[in-house]
């Protein structure tokens, strides 16, 4: 950290992931808390949803004695109702929860202040937009209330709100408290990510388009609306990588101010005989689960390759992924015998009781009826993973070199299938595929390679143009592939996958263990230490320009 830059005293970060795993946003929370914690110990305050009254929730510990006589002031004087704890996870961070539940009789005169002070469009809103808002507007309070009880203006506070669900609370903190610095990261455009998710080309056409009028088109405006407008007054806007800055730009009419790449921690990686140990388990447990399905008996020689994320068909990369694994499937110079897993969360999954029964007694030779499935589905024949494998005529025979299984469920040890989380597995693989079409980071090729398994991306993604910038060689010998992906060149990517791991299954034991180490040293590169100094950074800019804003 430059000493000349100004450091905050406080730290106040909300998003909606806060004690709540959802996505990637939960990853760049949760990794980075310790980072904040070793240098603003107990002053770095994270304020997220409290979506589980009356329930335990794993990731909170609630400990009444924190600021105890603040708690009991905003429960009285300013109507909030909050729990205060400790994240539970490395570093402990401080943890407000708060229930936004009685703002929504609010909401009429809340939206009526966006729109008169910031111009912003809540008339068009629907779906999760009360609901985010709302919460947005409660954490501003909170914010509030603790800053007028706790702190005094010689205290420089930042508050970093995450994704357009926050914008409304650093808004309102604008006027209501203009001391406090605001920050507000946008981890995805919205518009953006709609273009991309209903199948028009982004990045052709992305200088063509007009933000406001693709909302407009899209059925996106207030989201569209509350994100362009938040990133045009706070006092620091921030994205995660090159890549989604272009979309800002060009969508938002708004450049970021800082890049903060999204970094990582190692510290719940393996080391040794441990990873060993686990790595081995998982395999055994992936190949039992094949063999169950399929009828079979593959062997550890078998090549074992995922690709995870959200349910994002398209702009995830899994159609051009399951169209690569269906061409290898019929390389005729291809011998070795695959399979491949897609472990992507999806609707309510439900156990396969005759495959459970299979686990537990053993003893089969005969494939199950629909062996690409771990866990039944609500509406199966709807579902976009398993019509593409029926189009394309997969049928994971025994024949078949190549069989795909899809495990469209959260991995947290309580699957019902395989009762491991999804990093004791993640670890067992020999390649992983993340081909993405839309990614303003790619947090699961990071952690791929953090765990020593080689991956392949695509420069689309904010992680691969990292890769690009820090090396020269990005082949698979390297630990990492970045294929180059556009609007057009679907099937072109769909054969760069193939053939990466055709030449990556030629490579002798010695040969792929030095590649999944260099995967892991690339990964190190990507560790926090490296990457907080941008939001040191960020933090500078917002309190000068607040600075700036209070002085108008």
């Amino acid at each position: 950290m430059v000493s000349s830059l100004l450091s905050p005293d406080y730290i106040f970060e909300t998003s909606w992931e806060v004690c709540n795993k959802v996505g990637g946003i939960y990853t760049v929370l949760s990794t980075r808390a310790k980072t904040l914690q070793d240098s603003h110990k107990d002053r770095v305050i994270f304020i997220g949803p409290d979506l589980w009254i009356g329930k335990d929730n794993p990731l909170f510990i609630e400990l009444d004695y924190l600021y105890k006589p603040w708690k009991l002031h905003a429960q009285a004087n300013d109507k909030l109702v909050i729990r205060i704890g400790r994240w539970n996870i490395i570093g402990e961070p401080i943890v407000i929860l708060v229930d936004f539940a009685s703002f929504f009789s609010m909401k009429n005169e809340i939206y009526a202040e966006a729109w008169n002070k910031f111009q912003v469009d809540s008339l068009h809103a629907y779906g999760d937009y009360d609901e985010a808002s709302m919460f947005a507007y409660a954490s501003g309070k909170v914010a509030e209330s603790f800053y007028n009880y706790n702190l005094n203006k010689k205290d420089r506070v930042i508050y970093q709100a995450h994704e357009w669900m926050t914008g409304l609370g650093a808004l309102y903190l604008q006027s209501a408290v203009p001391e406090i610095a605001t920050i507000f990261t946008t981890h995805a455009t919205s518009i953006g990510r709609s273009i991309a998710g209903n199948l028009k080309p982004l990045y052709d056409y992305l200088s063509a388009y007009n933000g406001d009028q693709m909302a407009r088109e899209l059925n996106m405006e207030s989201k569209h609306s509350i994100e362009k407008q938040t990133a045009h007054h706070v006092d620091c806007f921030t994205t995660v990588s090159d890549i989604t800055n272009r979309e800002c730009k060009e969508l938002l009419e708004k450049e970021a101010d800082v890049i903060l790449k999204n970094g990582f921690e190692d510290d719940f990686v393996p080391k040794g005989k441990k990873y060993l140990t686990k790595r081995q388990k998982a395999r055994s447990k992936m190949l039992n689960v094949a063999n169950k399905l399929f009828g079979t008996d593959l062997g550890d020689d078998t090549l074992l390759i995922c690709t995870s994320g959200r349910y994002e068909f398209k702009n995830k990369g899994i159609d051009v992924f399951i169209e690569s694994l269906n061409r290898l499937n019929y390389d005729a110079n291809f011998k070795k015998n695959v399979v491949a897993f897609i472990n992507v969360p999806a609707g309510i999954p439900i156990p396969r009781k005759d495959l459970v029964d299979r686990l537990n007694n053993g003893g089969c030779t005969d494939p199950l009826e629909y062996p690409y499935i771990t866990h039944w589905l609500d509406y199966m024949s709807n579902d976009k993973v398993l019509n593409m494998i029926k189009s394309l005529g997969m049928k994971n025979s025994k024949e078949d070199k190549v069989k795909i299984i899809f495990v469209p469920c959260y991995l947290d040890e309580n699957d019902g299938v395989f009762d491991l989380n999804y990093y004791d597995l993640l670890l067992g693989y020999d390649i992983s595929v993340y081909p993405s079409y839309y990614e303003p980071w790619g947090y699961t090729p990071l952690e791929s390679i953090a765990f020593h398994v080689p991956t392949i991306t695509t420069d689309l993604t904010g992680f691969g143009l990292w890769i690009q910038s820090i090396r020269t060689q990005h082949g698979i010998n390297d630990g990492v592939k970045v294929i180059h992906r556009s609007d057009n060149n679907y099937f072109e990517v769909a054969d760069a996958i193939k053939e990466s791991i055709i030449s990556f299954s030629a490579k002798s034991e010695e040969e792929i263990e030095r590649i999944r180490n260099r995967a892991a040293t690339t990964a190190e590169h990507a560790l926090w230490k490296h990457f907080i100094k941008n939001y040191y950074n960020a933090y500078d800019i917002a309190f000068r320009n607040a600075k700036a804003r209070i002085l108008k």
